[in-house]
């Protein structure tokens, strides 16, 4: 039996772990003391209550032993004061929190305001540079690029001609593990059953779903070796077949061409380089024109894309040297390289310079992150301002803690565990605006972010967030307040100095100079989108609509279908294009009498019919319009301002020009038309009498509510393209879409200025109030002695104002210079004028004075017994 209770013993003991843990801190005297009962006590524990909750209880019998007791081990001291000392830290920061109401409530409204800010701006550069993460191939894919320029002309973009991506294929295919053709993203018209929509898709080839890890839901992603397959997205799949199975079913494209459903693949991601592809489309479809021997085998059709996925042992910088020249030989007229760049950077770092990487979207991130920090920055100023101004009130405190034996570092953790108790209400607070401000932002921003409550990151970096700005806003005031000497502060003879409110009157400029340079940036940014939109445009956009058919080729159609809108009354106009007025998207070379054959010159080419110069509003400068009772104008032409200028004739009617092959007589010249960015200058453009015209544009009657117009020429729509939905834009919408960048920049500038000078005012409204707090029987005195309301106010304001006036005299200068650098990145930009400066500064001074004058003004009104009876 021996061997029995033997096990039984250790089977009663606790795990090792538990014990090593008490006896690790206390000495060995206690330990023998204490041990045996709490194991014995164990032991009884086992058989009453099992062993899992036995151990339980030992370890909780352990905690509340070692709680009272001052131990020692291994050098390392706890003192059992420690615990009692914390709780007093916080006991006392509640209190104050909630003694001081006014100051508590500045307090956490600035830092949660603060770290809105920083939570929304964390976000969005989250999202940024997690653009194309859902990619699991992401560091190795890369997009083929083409880099062309013709003398001080240079472009770099990366729709590429196909011949180069079958030229590296084949020459260079040992660098890559796949690389696939693509065409860009094109609505498609599609239709199961009686339901009809439309999506955005690509051809393809077949490598493309492999390449970028297509994450599918359904079916497989090696389908589209079969030209009768294709993929489509989750949210196509439910608005075609509903809660049906879509695998094998059979979807009508383009009313032309049937494929079979082979998967189904997750929606891109908003922050995706496919985002809103809805169908991925087999390249070696007859129905795609891009797979034609033509167009595969030319150098110059610069009309699809070219995917790449570089293999392990692949070096980019080199294989890059190797290709450049590859389209050089079968090009003449201007330079042409390949550059093949990653994808990962592509959408960050999207500016260029002679086809090397300069700048981009990177340069808003930056922006945008910096301006967080400031904002967040004025925040902490705030409660390092209020902290500092209201030290006189806690000097007493600090000198009794001292004298009873409190030493400086236990000063610096009660004001700093204060700080971190605000920063805790703050971050709080802080959490539910954002969570409640996304929509908005998200709105602003066109984003779609969400907050990761589930994400254990994101609470790591808010925890740490949380405490670092409860650190650094409570830095100061903690190591300010815990140097005051004991004695001066007990005797009453303290005094600040005359610069003793010199590191708040610096921290309030530096408030008022971050605010006012955020103000004069977002009044030069409207300012230069306004700029661009009262730019001459050179038609009218108002109430032209326009509509994609695929029907507009079949003889007698186009005439049947305009007659018909006619005679509506909703339609004054229409006319037939290939591409929208607001925006000239070809760009192919001519040929004409006098050519330079050393220099290339690419033109805005469009298709029109006769009505269109009419039904858009242009204004014909030289010769005449294109005619209907003309035949002949099949083959006529007319040229915009720029273009003549380029050609060098004198007189251009009458000129012969070539485009593809065929002569076209040119008949007028047009006045020069914004299609392009509204920031850039005028482009060539030729308008040519024949060609492929699927875009009906249209100009509204103004007399009839738009809503009835649109209502009555749909059933006329779908009469004559029966096959496709009818969808619509507005050319003036498609032509302010061109400011979507800069507006979303002064919208994120404006709502950024709005919340720092909120900050700001705050952090002015609190001084304020102290102020008249501190001076009160100054006041008094002053009012008895007969001095006005307005002399009290004028005195009790002036210091403020004196402190904006320098934030705005470093504040323009600095936003002088910045602006002036990002207005240099436009071509046609607005001038800096004096005025923007001087309303910003008017503005800065009357929001200082709003924001002072409350409590200005309600001390001086106050009764001067009170505060003299309290003398």
């Amino acid at each position: 039996m021996p061997h029995d209770q033997s096990e039984n013993e250790t089977m009663l003991a606790p795990p090792k772990w538990m014990t090593r843990f008490f006896t690790w801190f206390c000495n060995d005297h206690l330990a023998d003391a204490v041990l045996g009962d709490l194991l014995e006590l164990y032991e009884w524990r086992c058989v009453k209550l099992g062993r899992r909750r036995a151990n339980w209880f030992f370890l909780w019998n352990v905690l509340q032993f070692l709680q009272p007791f001052a131990l020692k081990k291994s050098n390392r001291s706890i003192n059992s004061n420690n615990y009692t000392m914390l709780k007093h830290y916080f006991k006392v920061s509640w209190r104050n929190l909630f003694r001081n109401k006014g100051y508590s409530i500045i307090n956490i409204s600035g830092l949660s305001a603060g770290m809105v800010v920083a939570m929304l701006i964390g976000l969005w550069i989250w999202d940024e540079l997690s653009f194309d993460t859902n990619f699991e191939n992401r560091s190795r894919l890369a997009e083929v690029m083409a880099h062309q320029s013709d003398g001080d002309i240079s472009y770099t973009g990366t729709t590429v001609a196909m011949a180069p991506g079958i030229a590296l294929r084949e020459q260079y295919g040992d660098h890559f593990d796949g690389l696939s053709l693509a065409s860009k993203n094109q609505s498609h018209v599609l239709s199961y059953g009686d339901k009809l929509l439309s999506g955005s898709g690509m051809w393809v080839q077949k490598d493309f779903p492999e390449m970028f890890t297509v994450r599918m839901t359904e079916g497989s992603r090696n389908v589209l070796a079969d030209p009768s397959t294709l993929l489509i997205s989750s949210s196509l799949a439910k608005a075609l077949f509903g809660d049906a199975d879509p695998m094998g079913k059979t979807i009508l494209l383009d009313a032309t061409t049937n494929f079979a459903v082979g998967g189904v693949y997750e929606d891109f991601p908003h922050n995706s380089t496919l985002y809103g592809t809805r169908l991925l489309l087999p390249w070696e479809s007859k129905q795609n024109w891009m797979n034609s021997p033509d167009v595969l085998s030319s150098w110059t059709n610069h009309c699809g894309l070219t995917y790449v996925l570089l293999n392990d042992q692949a070096n980019l910088p080199q294989i890059n040297e190797q290709i450049k020249g590859l389209p050089q030989p079968f090009i003449t007229g201007w330079k042409e390289e390949l550059l093949i760049y990653p994808l990962a950077k592509l959408h960050l770092y999207n500016g260029s310079i002679d086809g090397q990487s300069a700048g981009g979207r990177i340069q808003y991130v930056w922006l945008v992150g910096i301006i967080g920090v400031f904002v967040l920055l004025l925040a902490c100023i705030n409660f390092m301002n209020l902290s500092t101004a209201r030290s006189e009130k806690r000097a007493k405190e600090v000198g009794i803690r001292k004298a009873i034996g409190s030493v400086r570092t236990q000063l610096i953790w009660q004001f700093l565990s204060e700080s971190l108790t605000i920063t805790l209400f703050a971050f709080v607070l802080a959490v539910a605006i954002t969570w409640l401000a996304l929509p908005f932002f998200n709105t602003l921003a066109d984003k779609q972010i969400v907050i990761p409550w589930g994400s254990s990151a994101f609470w790591l970096v808010s925890l740490s967030f949380v405490v670092f700005t409860g650190v650094v806003s409570g830095s100061y005031p903690a190591f300010y307040l815990s140097s005051f000497q004991p004695v001066k502060v007990l005797k009453g003879v303290m005094r600040g100095g005359r610069f003793a409110s010199l590191p708040r009157q610096v921290l309030v400029v530096i408030q008022f100079t971050v605010s006012v340079a955020l103000i004069v940036g977002t009044v030069i940014i409207y300012q230069q989108i306004q700029y661009g939109k009262s730019r001459p445009v050179g038609y009218s956009r108002n109430g032209l609509v326009s509509v994609s058919m695929n029907t507009t080729d079949q003889p007698g159609l186009f005439a049947a279908l305009k007659n018909e809108l006619l005679q509506t009354g909703a339609v004054e106009q229409v006319a037939r294009s290939s591409q929208s007025a607001a925006h000239f998207r070809n760009n192919n070379s001519l040929d004409w009498r006098g050519k330079n054959v050393e220099s290339e010159v690419f033109f805005r080419n469009v298709n029109i019919s006769p009505d269109f110069g009419k039904t858009i509003g242009w204004s014909i400068v030289e010769g005449r319009d294109l005619s209907n009772e003309l035949a002949s104008d099949s083959s006529a032409a007319l040229l915009n301002e720029e273009s003549v200028r380029i050609m060098g004739f004198d007189d251009p009617v009458g000129e012969v020009i070539t485009f593809w092959g065929k002569k076209y007589n040119v008949v007028g010249v047009v006045k020069d038309m914004l299609t392009q960015s509204p920031y850039d200058p005028m482009q060539p453009a030729v308008f040519l009498g024949d060609g492929w015209q699927g875009l009906i544009t249209m100009r509204l009657n103004p007399d009839m509510p738009l809503r009835d117009a649109l209502a009555t020429i749909e059933p006329v729509f779908k009469e004559y393209n029966p096959t496709a939905p009818f969808e619509f834009s507005f050319v003036d919408e498609e032509f302010n879409k061109k400011f979507a960048d800069e507006e979303r920049v002064g919208s994120l500038a404006a709502f950024f200025a709005i919340l720092a000078i909120f900050i700001s005012c705050l952090g002015l409204f609190g001084l304020a109030s102290y102020v008249a707090e501190q001076r009160s029987k100054e006041i008094s005195i002053r009012k008895v002695l007969g001095a006005s309301v307005a002399t009290l106010w004028k005195m009790l304001s002036r210091d403020f104002v004196i402190l904006v006036t320098i934030s705005c005299f470093i504040a323009m200068p600095l936003a002088y210079f910045f602006m002036s650098d990002w207005l240099q990145n436009y071509q046609y930009h607005t001038a800096i004028t004096w005025y923007i400066f001087a309303l910003s500064a008017l503005g800065a001074f009357a929001i200082t004075l709003l924001t002072v004058s409350f409590q200005a003004i309600r001390a001086a009104v106050a009764n001067p017994v009170k505060s003299l009876r309290a003398e």
